[in-house]
């Protein structure tokens, strides 16, 4: 196994794990408060999780995943490209934006949709480090 190939699985990895305690604990936590409070809440962890770290990880892991699809790891690649990085980028985030400019209305839809499409991109990042350290 190569050095990018076992960068990879790992940072699928952190990020199934990210995406698990999310599933597990921040959110569960979240719909246990006010929709004022757990939308105030969101909104500042929306903020803080775009901190340097955390977008090497998420968005360095896009290139090396593509460099796997390149070299023939074709679903371990694709598993983080579109199930955890696209989804993230185009269903997720947008829902954030809409949660950045929306009242408290809003958060029970934003609580239930985020979070199912929380639990794939967790699967799929999960998926994707098994599927690499397997080398397919």
């Amino acid at each position: 196994m190569g050095t990018i190939t076992l960068i990879a699985a790992a940072a699928s990895g952190l990020m199934a794990g990210l995406f698990f305690a999310f599933s597990a604990a921040v959110m569960p936590g979240l719909a246990d408060l006010p929709s004022e409070r757990a939308r105030d809440a969101m909104r500042r962890i929306n903020v803080r999780i775009q901190n340097p770290v955390f977008l090497l990880v998420f968005a360095g892991n896009v290139i090396l995943c593509g460099i796997e699809v390149f070299e023939g790891r074709i679903a371990g690649g694709l598993l983080y490209l579109v199930g955890s990085f696209l989804l993230t980028m185009f269903v997720n985030v947008p829902m954030n934006n809409r949660l950045e400019r929306t009242d408290d209305a809003y958060w029970p839809e934003y609580l239930r949709k985020w979070t199912i499409w929380n639990h794939v991109r967790g699967l799929a990042s999960l998926a994707s480090t098994i599927t690499l350290l397997l080398g397919f």
